[in-house]
């Protein structure tokens, strides 16, 4: 089923700015993982909603927006208990991609991302674990920014795995997502960034039209960022097998208690991703993080002050909602190796419109070194190509 849009329209919310600021007269929405006091929070999942109370808190986030001047109007659609990428929902239906249609928008913040695409707000959040923002934001051809792990306030908020769960957002300009890094982010003089490097093992996951347009794009270099060429991170098999068990672990630590008293009943997917959930150890659990530990500690030296990588998004635009499970499974597997990179290093990366296939967008992402959340969107923001129109 195809939704009309991606607001949940079985639970309006709605809250009125709470002072004056940077984004007097902006409209927002917000993915339902975020607490807003008195309403219940979701998560995608009906069985998960009728067993919760109504939050007592909102989410510092929201209150930050809303003193910034800018209005709540709704919460949007999530893939069940956020597990998964497509943004197909088997309770609710499937938000709408604009950009694509017939096309999946991506999850899990589908429903977020796409009413940002449909210009329905000025710009949304989302929530990012393994690419729950940056898929969205370039299957529906928008901006996304999925945080330095740790660095936005994550209070009042579902989680899915603790060690990888980011608070994201969404906007169809480069200026504004800057604007609202200056309300969301903590403040940061980090030098700006002056190196940029192609990763080869995204480049060879990705289709071939996707990366002559990255190269051609980034070839030049940026404004006061010099290409360096392309550079191996070492396989990519080696970040999703270090991010794929933990990940798993926390998730059935979450929800593992309440999926077996409750027996919820879970679309596609969803069902078997948390039945294996349920057989990692917790020596598996371990030797995954200690992995993920030394996967940081080299990517982060690599990265040093000022060096971004680049690559493609995802390997491929969005595919159609009736593709065949086979391409749906291999596409899955290509896009989870290269968002693992940031993931299970906790770096920060921006996802603009800026590449296509013959299909629909295709994100460019940018990844930088902890903590510069705030240089790659002023990078993003001075470069007039990087503003979608």
């Amino acid at each position: 089923m195809i939704l009309e849009n991606g607001f949940l329209d079985f639970d309006p919310v709605r809250l009125d700015a709470t002072g004056q600021g940077p984004l007097q007269g902006l409209t927002f929405a917000v993915k339902d993982v975020f607490d807003v006091a008195g309403t219940i929070t979701g998560v995608g999942q009906p069985s998960w909603r009728a067993s919760q109370p109504p939050a007592r808190h909102t989410s510092p986030m929201i209150e930050a927006l809303l003193a910034a001047g800018a209005d709540l109007i709704g919460k949007t659609h999530t893939d069940e208990l956020t597990y998964s990428l497509a943004g197909q929902n088997a309770h609710y239906g499937t938000p709408p991609n604009p950009a694509v249609p017939g096309a999946v928008p991506g999850g899990s913040s589908s429903g977020s991302a796409s009413v940002v695409a449909a210009a329905l707000v000025d710009f949304a959040l989302g929530s990012d674990t393994g690419g729950s923002v940056r898929v969205p934001a370039s299957y529906c051809g928008i901006h996304g920014l999925r945080p330095t792990h740790g660095v936005v306030d994550y209070r009042h908020c579902a989680h899915l795995a603790e060690s990888f769960d980011t608070l994201g957002w969404f906007a169809r300009d480069a200026e504004l997502m800057s604007r609202l890094g200056r309300i969301l982010l903590p403040s940061s003089n980090r030098p700006a960034p002056r190196r940029l490097l192609l990763v080869e093992e995204a480049l060879a996951q990705s289709d071939a039209d996707v990366v002559s347009q990255l190269e051609a794009r980034v070839g030049d270099g940026l404004p006061g960022v010099t290409f360096g060429g392309s550079i191996s991170v070492g396989d990519l098999d080696t970040y999703f097998n270090a991010f794929r068990p933990l990940q798993a672990y926390e998730a059935w630590a979450r929800f593992g208690s309440w999926i077996q008293v409750e027996q919820p009943v879970f679309g596609p997917g969803v069902k078997e991703r948390f039945e294996a959930a349920s057989r990692i150890t917790a020596a598996e659990a371990e030797d995954a993080r200690e992995q993920c530990q030394a996967l940081r500690t080299r990517i982060r030296a690599l990265l040093g002050e000022d060096t971004l990588l680049c690559l493609p998004t995802t390997p491929t635009s969005a595919l159609p909602l009736q593709a065949d499970e086979a391409r749906v499974e291999n596409i899955r597997g290509r896009t989870l190796r290269m968002t693992a990179l940031a993931g299970t290093t906790g770096l920060p990366q921006l996802s603009l419109p800026l590449l296509h296939d013959q299909h629909g967008p295709v994100g460019l992402s940018l990844i930088g070194p902890a903590g510069s959340d705030q240089q790659l969107l002023d990078l993003a923001a001075r470069l007039p190509e990087f503003i979608s129109t």
